[in-house]
């Protein structure tokens, strides 16, 4: 592997970034590599992280280890908000310190490590640094999800500009085929996103992810593309 830690971000909240992460270690899993993933904040949630719990069963893996210590959760909040206002209710801020030795201590321990965001790219974790900051200055490329919905070109080339403006690598997008009715606005979106790929210099890599049941069964997908060296 190129990078221990991958930045799984997407367009929008809901956009399939969970399901993506779960695909994800399900094919390092299936791979023999030892990967790992976390969740950079969870709000809705009180003591535990279901898009953890999600990861787990999507990939086929048990708990680990760094679950029971609160590595892989870091910051939870039980109001469902950004995490910001999710904080500021309970009387707390996001800490910022803890999500990065998290991922830290989670990268010395695994081969790869793969960190959801919470929301899109420029989701505020403090008053004066945004989730798409903490990737970068981390240095974690950026997996982005898309889809083909209406409004999803806009929102997936503003996140590749964000991108680009912090000197951030990308990886590659991860297209959710789940949230669009009609394959002509697929084809049409993931065109117009590899096209921008290619403007800003990025690697023109997309890999679809298909419909699929919750609870399962859950679709074996080739990630090499994205994650391989």
């Amino acid at each position: 592997m190129a990078h221990k830690v991958f930045f799984v971000s997407g367009i929008d909240t809901g956009i399939g970034k969970t399901a993506a992460v779960g695909l994800m270690a399900r094919y390092l899993a299936a791979k023999g590599v030892d990967a790992i993933t976390v969740k950079m904040v969870q709000t809705g949630c009180d003591g535990f992280s279901e898009d953890l719990e999600a990861h787990r069963a999507i990939s086929g893996v048990g708990e680990f280890q760094e679950d029971a210590e609160g590595l892989t959760a870091p910051q939870i909040f039980s109001f469902p908000s950004s995490p910001l206002l999710a904080a500021r209710l309970e009387g707390r801020k996001v800490d910022v310190g803890a999500i990065r030795r998290a991922v830290r201590n989670c990268a010395e321990r695994h081969d790869v490590v793969l960190v959801e965001s919470a929301g899109g790219l420029d989701v505020p974790l403090s008053e004066d640094i945004l989730s798409v900051d903490l990737a970068a200055e981390e240095g974690w490329p950026l997996v982005l999800v898309t889809c083909g919905r209406l409004g999803a070109i806009n929102h997936a080339l503003l996140s590749l500009d964000a991108a680009k403006s912090r000197g951030m690598e990308v990886a590659g997008i991860v297209h959710n085929e789940f949230l669009s009715d009609d394959p002509r606005l697929d084809a049409d979106a993931e065109e117009a996103v590899l096209r921008h790929l290619s403007c800003l210099g990025f690697p023109a890599k997309v890999v679809r992810m298909p419909r699929f049941p919750a609870g399962g069964p859950y679709p074996d997908i080739d990630f090499s593309d994205l994650l391989s060296a």
